[in-house]
């Protein structure tokens, strides 16, 4: 923790979480709880819940909840001291100079190294630009690439001169050791010194959104390979959650993001006044990046290279950025390969103009399958209608969907009725019911044989069970089993504590043997010892290990309905206790470290038997 755990508690107490979710939620009251769509992926029915009670949140779509705290770290991209600090200056709280665990200070301490030498990098590199010795990237920035002084500055592009150890010799100098040199991606440590990761190449910062040099790209002077390379992960640098250019893009007015495929598309952009462009870091699109994006827009043009890599990238994309909740166009630059070109050649009205007339992102996927069947042949003909219906079965929205159908129907020449007639169909075989969309990628096994046939496309079947789960005919395992019993009882405790009452002598901590359930079992039974059972409190302890999180935000949120209101859910109940119960004494028989000791299980084991748990 990085600030003692009562001053971490009076923040979070001081900001109701439904306060502050609904500046970002738009949340209706339904029982004790609130309800909205949820922020962190797309959907029609609301399944987000805020918990006055809990002062927790949680969304039963995609599992994502936590509490106050967490989600301004989830939706804001906020480390925990800087979402600690929001929510104090929102409640007034003044918070004291930050008190670090030995662990904890360490990583804050190599956090700000490496900020701290990445800034000095990213000036080493500027100046080298403008040196004698950088004059060929100068050349290559302003002369080639038409960049201008103050587009350079801005972005602060640099050189890594021909030399393979001039960045490791000026950081040695700065008193940096070769064990800390190590983390910084910079340069590689061997046996006879240091080497630069970095030399004879352009130099591009990575920001972060709050301007802080994290990484580094470098484009090869010359036909040397890789043409463009890019900083390893490290401690500040996650290449799947941050995005080139949104330092600037952020504040943008406009209401969509330009999303491009490089460094140099979206600083040409920049600088021809498009200053919501931004750019993956050497890496596909991912849904860590949509998320991020979500938090700025709802809105996306794509604008990847017009050649064969930037389709499949741009197809890539298109369903991500739908299930994040973010509608997107493609823009076509055509006659050119990039914005770059594009802008170069016709100009910044012209690029505007592209802008205006983007492709509906549904309508461009539809074209790109149509060039892989050949509308003279009768049966490739069918199977492009086929797919198309499939396709049309993502919406699942009447009327949304209706107004696809019309837009397919008129461009590409099918009969309305008969196109609508065919989506009907292929959704009553896939067991869609009425207003219900069709994930990406689920096929029922009629439709899947009924459509991959043809001799240029693969026959591939795969039977899925509810919800789309691959069946596989194996068996629940044994294990998981255990921890589900073990989750399920104490969401029960944590839903209804006068349960507490009815498991008194046969139940305690020490009976969830699975590691993560007994440290919450712990706090949930000390707390209702002490009268102040807190879930929102208990899960502080969990965020710094995104897994456990998520694990424990689930528990205190866990859907149970109408919990242990009729005999059945009585019954399981009292199976669920027995589970528990024989299980740890099971492990404990294993690890018996005398005759006494395991007689004494032994005997319990027997009692077990006899065990009776009513709740009435």
């Amino acid at each position: 923790m990085y600030y003692p755990e009562e001053v971490v508690e009076e923040v979070r107490e001081k900001n109701d979480i439904v306060d502050v979710i609904s500046g970002y939620v738009k949340l209706q009251k339904k029982g004790a709880n609130y309800f909205g769509l949820c922020p962190f992926h797309n959907e029609k029915s609301p399944s987000f819940s805020v918990s006055p009670g809990k002062q927790m949140y949680y969304c039963f779509g995609c599992g994502a909840g936590g509490n106050v705290i967490t989600f301004l770290m989830e939706y804001e991209n906020y480390t925990f001291p800087e979402a600690l600090k929001f929510l104090a200056d929102r409640a007034g709280v003044a918070l004291p100079k930050m008190e670090y665990q030995k662990e904890a200070r360490e990583q804050a301490d190599l956090k700000a190294r490496l900020l701290e030498v990445n800034k000095l990098a990213a000036n080493y590199f500027y100046h080298q630009l403008k040196s004698p010795a950088g004059q060929a990237g100068y050349r290559y920035l302003h002369d080639k690439r038409e960049l201008k002084d103050p587009t350079i500055l801005r972005f602060g592009l640099g050189f890594a001169n021909k030399t393979s150890d001039d960045l490791y010799r000026f950081l040695k100098e700065k008193g940096y050791e070769d064990s800390f040199l190590k983390e910084t991606g910079l340069v590689t440590i061997e046996e006879r010194g240091g080497r630069d990761k970095f030399w004879n190449r352009v130099m591009f910062p990575i920001m972060d959104i709050h301007n802080r040099v994290i990484g580094f790209g470098g484009r090869v002077m010359g036909d040397g390979e890789p043409k463009y390379l890019n900083s390893p992960e490290t401690k500040i640098f996650d290449k799947s959650r941050n995005l080139y250019g949104l330092n600037y893009a952020r504040t943008s007015r406009e209401k969509y993001m330009l999303v491009c495929e490089g460094y140099l598309d979206v600083i040409s952009l920049h600088q021809a006044g498009f200053t919501n462009a931004v750019a993956s870091l050497g890496t596909a699109f991912t849904s860590q990046h949509a998320s991020v994006l979500k938090r700025y827009t709802d809105q996306v043009i794509l604008t990847y290279d017009s050649d064969g890599a930037g389709v499949k990238a741009a197809l890539r994309a298109i369903p991500i950025l739908r299930e994040a909740g973010i509608s997107s166009k493609v823009l076509n630059m055509k006659p050119y390969k990039d914005p770059d070109e594009f802008i170069k050649n016709l100009g910044s009205e012209a690029f505007s103009e592209r802008i205006r007339q983007a492709e509906n992102s549904f309508m461009f996927e539809i074209r790109i399958l149509r060039q892989d069947y050949s509308m003279e042949d009768p049966e490739q003909k069918t199977r492009f209608y086929q797919e198309t219906a499939r396709k049309l079965l993502r919406f699942g929205e009447p009327l949304e969907r209706d107004n696809y159908i019309q837009a397919v129907s008129s461009e590409y020449m099918i009969p309305y009725q008969e196109l609508k007639g065919m989506v009907n169909r292929m959704g009553m075989t896939m067991g869609l019911k009425a207003g219900e969309a069709a994930p990406e990628g689920r096929r029922n096994v009629r439709t899947s044989q009924m459509e991959e046939t043809g001799e240029n496309r693969p026959r591939a079947v795969a039977e899925a069970g509810a919800g789309g789960q691959r069946r596989t005919g194996k068996k629940p395992d044994r294990e998981d089993g255990i921890r589900q019993s073990q989750r399920l009882l104490l969401t029960w405790l944590i839903e209804n504590p006068e349960l507490f009452d009815k498991i008194q002598g046969v139940i305690t901590a020490d009976d969830f043997v699975e590691e993560l359930y007994h440290q919450v079992a712990v706090q949930v039974f000390e707390g209702h010892e002490k009268g102040n059972l807190n879930p929102a409190a208990i899960l502080n302890y969990y965020i710094n290990d995104e897994d456990q999180y998520r694990q424990v935000a689930a528990l205190f949120n866990a859907s149970l309905g109408d919990s242990l209101g009729n005999e059945e859910q009585k019954k399981a109940f009292a199976e669920t206790v027995y589970k528990v119960k024989k299980n740890s004494l099971d492990v404990a028989g294993r690890n018996a470290g005398n005759i006494e000791e395991l007689q004494r299980i032994i005997r319990e084991q027997a009692n077990l038997k006899k065990l009776h748990i009513t709740l009435d």
